[in-house]
């Protein structure tokens, strides 16, 4: 009798097993179709349970349950879920990708930055990776910038000169280049009326300026070397230097 409880409790525990595993291979099924359909929510839902029940072991699935989770808002979700993809070493770029965003719609920028910088280790010259980091520290400098906050637009638009994309480094010199000259032309001008009256506070300021000028100048010729071809960094390169003499 013993032993016959024994069988009987095996056979249950087997008979679960199995259940469980075809379980899981229609969730699966079902949130193929769903996705399929375009139907997301649903496709969430149905990836996250097979997942779940698969101790997140199906990369591929991790990073459509990733863009599912994406497309229905649930950002938490989609970050981690392209983790899953990015561990597993399955479509990394676009993991990284969907990752990142997944923060910036969070707006957890220390993670969104830090993301793309992991990525852009993992996946050197990746361009929607590298374009994703450009933007936000374009974008920054030039916030800084306005609030004429130099020394912080400086520091964000060199973090542009990391990436390899020479459109994107480029802009970044280009954008340092105007920076310098407009500071420089912006003391110059406040300092005009100082020319006669106080001539020595008037060296100073030009001084200043000229130093404005110096740096604009070394940025936009790197620009010009890297991209020649660029016609509106030549002129104001030229313009820099006239305002130089």
């Amino acid at each position: 009798m013993r032993k016959l409880i024994v069988l009987l409790s095996l056979c249950f525990a087997v008979g679960n097993l199995f259940a469980q595993t075809a379980d899981s291979s229609q969730l699966k099924s079902q949130g193929d179709q769903a996705l399929q359909a375009k139907n997301y929510p649903v496709a969430f839902t149905k990836y996250s349970q097979y997942l779940k029940q698969t101790n997140y072991q199906d990369s591929i699935t991790a990073f459509n349950c990733g863009v599912c989770a994406d497309r229905t808002k649930k950002y938490d979700a989609a970050a981690k879920m392209f983790d899953v993809a990015i561990k597993k070493n399955y479509n990394v770029a676009s993991a990284y990708v969907g990752k990142a965003v997944a923060y910036r719609n969070l707006m957890k920028n220390s993670d969104y930055i830090a993301t793309l910088k992991e990525g852009m280790e993992v996946v050197p010259g990746n361009a929607s990776i590298e374009k994703l980091y450009a933007i936000y520290y374009l974008k920054e400098g030039q916030a800084f910038q306005k609030s004429s906050n130099i020394d912080k637009a400086e520091e964000s638009y060199m973090h542009v000169t990391d990436v390899s994309s020479k459109k994107w480094k480029t802009d970044a010199l280009y954008s340092l280049g105007v920076l310098f000259f407009n500071d420089g032309a912006l003391v110059l001008k406040k300092a005009a009326p100082l020319a006669s009256s106080n001539p020595d506070k008037y060296k100073e300021e030009k001084a200043t300026a000229d130093a404005d000028f110096k740096k604009a100048d070394e940025y936009l010729e790197k620009a010009v070397a890297l991209s020649p071809e660029r016609t509106e960094i030549a002129k104001l390169l030229t313009q820099v230097k006239s305002s130089m003499n």
